[in-house]
């Protein structure tokens, strides 16, 4: 894999603590690896070490995620002094902050911050009222489609560079002409659609929550067709992170999502604690590499624990040379293997990526082609 230089980490600064408790939700249960303790938080001196092994140790530029559990649980205050660090340890620098949030904290102090601080900011919406309450509730059980929409508000009419991130579930699967319209129509220009699928415990079944790999892929075929209607040449179309990347390798580039690419492996993650882990869904006691607080995160992310973890994405399932469409899925996340009631090391998505792109493939190509024109 060669020498890999610090461009990305991401952080957990509250760890797995969050102020809804959504159904599909895989992150609140990380923490029992943490001990007793029931609020987690990452200290001041945690903080330093860690903006200051980033900034110090990567190239030009370098891009900073802050997600959770929940992050705006920190306070603003917290981020004022991040922001402050990245500026007395980056000499210069680019640094490019991203944030993930529900939205249920967010007002126009926080918006403020995110404009002034040229954030880019991931919503958690998954669509109109009754998709969205659907599984994204308060610890009650109260609905929090109104404090999100508050919040979306908020952030879009304050300027903040702000993205729809939303998840497809058995429920919302079935809805997307609807979630594309209403996201376009409140005023997302940018948004990225995750698909859930996790197993219950033995592994024969998967959750009630999980979308179906042939649900998920004509989901992805309708969005396709919306998604194209508003494409345009010189970018000013909407823009769906997925369909944005598949088109990338048309045209012989670098994917930027990494389930789409030969290998992973290349960011971080940095617990509430310091601990350094090789993948945001991999947070576990198998892929801790070490601790922000006494190694150095080049280090880490060269070692050979992570190089073994990004190279295991290549070692495809056999059925997987085979297929013509090889080039562009890549195999998927290992973490849609690995989640296969099948077990036999195809993605669970599997189907669905061949469903998509037996559909996609020739208007791909044409927008590639024009394009490159």
């Amino acid at each position: 894999m060669g020498h890999k230089t610090l461009r990305s980490v991401l952080i957990k600064p509250a760890g797995p603590d969050c102020n809804l408790r959504c159904s599909y939700c895989f992150y609140t249960e990380k923490a029992a690896m943490f001990g007793p303790k029931s609020r987690h938080r990452m200290s001041g001196a945690t903080l330093e070490a860690a903006i200051g092994q980033v900034m110090g140790q990567s190239p030009e530029s370098v891009a900073i995620s802050w997600q959770g559990g929940e992050p705006t649980l920190m306070g603003l205050s917290f981020y004022e002094e991040a922001v402050r660090l990245e500026r007395k340890y980056g000499e210069g620098k680019t640094v490019g902050n991203a944030f993930q949030t529900n939205g249920i904290l967010i007002d126009r102090r926080w918006a403020q911050f995110f404009r002034d601080n040229e954030f880019l900011v991931g919503l958690s919406i998954d669509g109109p009222r009754h998709v969205h309450d659907y599984y994204r509730k308060h610890l009650n059980g109260s609905p929090s489609w109104a404090q999100v929409m508050h919040g979306a508000e908020t952030l879009l009419t304050s300027g903040v560079a702000v993205n729809a991130v939303s998840t497809v579930t058995r429920y919302s699967g079935d809805h997307p002409d609807e979630v594309y319209d209403f996201l376009k129509g409140v005023g997302f220009s940018y948004m990225q659609f995750i698909p859930v699928v996790e197993k219950l415990p033995g592994g024969s079944q998967v959750t009630h929550y999980s979308v179906s790999a042939a649900q998920y892929g004509e989901f992805l075929n309708r969005l396709f067709e919306r998604w194209q209607n508003d494409f345009t040449l010189d970018g000013t179309g909407t823009s769906v992170r997925f369909f944005d990347a598949v088109l990338a390798r048309y045209l012989g580039l670098e994917a930027a999502e990494c389930e789409l690419s030969d290998t992973c492996g290349t960011y971080l993650v940095i617990e509430h604690n310091g601990d350094v882990y090789s993948c945001d869904f991999f947070v576990e006691p198998d892929h801790r590499l070490g601790s922000v607080c006494s190694d150095t995160l080049t280090e880490l992310l060269n070692s050979s624990q992570q190089e073994s973890f990004g190279n295991a994405k290549a070692h495809l399932a056999p059925v997987c040379s085979e297929c013509r469409w090889l080039a562009y899925c890549r195999g998927g996340c290992p973490k849609d293997r690995l989640k296969n009631p099948a077990g036999d090391g195809t993605s669970y998505f599997c189907g669905s990526y061949r469903k998509f792109f037996e559909r996609a493939d020739s208007r791909f190509r044409r927008m590639a082609q024009e394009l490159r024109r």
